[in-house]
């Protein structure tokens, strides 16, 4: 199985490198469009190759994925918490009254005693 997972990662390295080598072109990336640059005074662009920007935004989008998922399941992670903690409430009671109950007794008297 480790095998499987080091090629598979082996073969997606390869087309990570085969398409930013067919990608290195440069192009001028502007921050803002040119309406908005007058408007503003100020245009920051820059040269960087094309592969740049292709994995950039590959990147931008799975971290605005990620952050999406994140705060949807917010609601979720605290219920699961609230259930924890009640569950753990609910174990520390049980070992109390266990403990009440049966302090003196052998387990196997207080066993049957139970089922009789």
């Amino acid at each position: 199985m480790r095998y499987i997972r080091y090629a598979s990662i082996a073969i997606f390295a390869i087309a990570l490198i085969l398409v930013a080598l067919a990608n290195r072109g440069m192009v001028r990336v502007q921050v803002l469009p040119g309406e908005l640059a007058h408007i503003a005074a100020l245009n920051p662009s820059y040269e960087v190759p094309l592969f740049v920007v292709m994995f950039g935004g590959v990147l931008a989008g799975l971290v605005v994925g990620l952050v999406w998922e994140w705060i949807r399941e917010a609601g979720e992670r605290a219920a699961a918490a609230r259930q924890t903690r009640e569950m753990d409430r609910l174990k520390a009671e049980l070992r109390r009254l266990k403990g009440a109950q049966h302090k003196d007794r052998d387990e196997v008297l207080a066993l049957l005693d139970k089922a009789g």
